[in-house]
């Protein structure tokens, strides 16, 4: 699909629409339900606070974030999973925000679909901050693979990608 800024406002008009309407959807995997909430939306357009994707990004994950709920309900087994020690953005008692060093897990879940007319891989990261509810966070059409021929599931930082 050839990009033009008028394909990218419908396509992100649409998808934003899509997104204000999944809310959860169950995932075998986890026998529990995988929320879609503002974080996911925001880090499709956003590749960390206050800097956005490109333009040409956001339109491959709009345009495929359809998918993304169908991955997640038909996923039975992890392809990936990331731990790390990360700070997070925490709401306190008083209103105010802080930054809290937190246990955070990303997993992957990869599906080669049918989309537009043609089979594309993509892959769904799902995020669960420790103590707290598992979210859609990403989904990334086309990954890449290191020089050994291996699925890179991120650049070093699941959260940027």
């Amino acid at each position: 699909m050839e990009f033009t800024p008028e394909k990218f406002n419908q396509i992100k008009r649409d998808a934003e629409n899509f997104y204000g309407k999944i809310g959860s959807v169950y995932c075998p995997y986890f026998s529990s339900k995988i929320n879609f909430n503002t974080k996911g939306l925001d880090h499709l357009i956003f590749k960390n606070w206050n800097r956005t994707r490109p333009l040409s990004d956001q339109f491959s994950r709009f345009r495929h974030l359809i998918l993304a709920p169908e991955v997640i309900k038909s996923s039975r087994t992890l392809q990936g999973i990331w731990n790390t020690q990360k700070f997070e953005r925490v709401k306190k008692k008083d209103g105010t925000w802080q930054q809290v060093l937190k246990l955070t897990t990303y997993y992957e879940f990869i599906a080669i679909m049918e989309s537009h007319g043609s089979r594309v891989r993509v892959k769904v990261i799902v995020k669960q901050v420790d103590g707290g509810d598992r979210f859609f966070l990403s989904i990334i059409p086309f990954w890449g693979v290191d020089k050994h021929g291996e699925r890179i599931m991120h650049s070093g930082s699941p959260e940027n990608d």
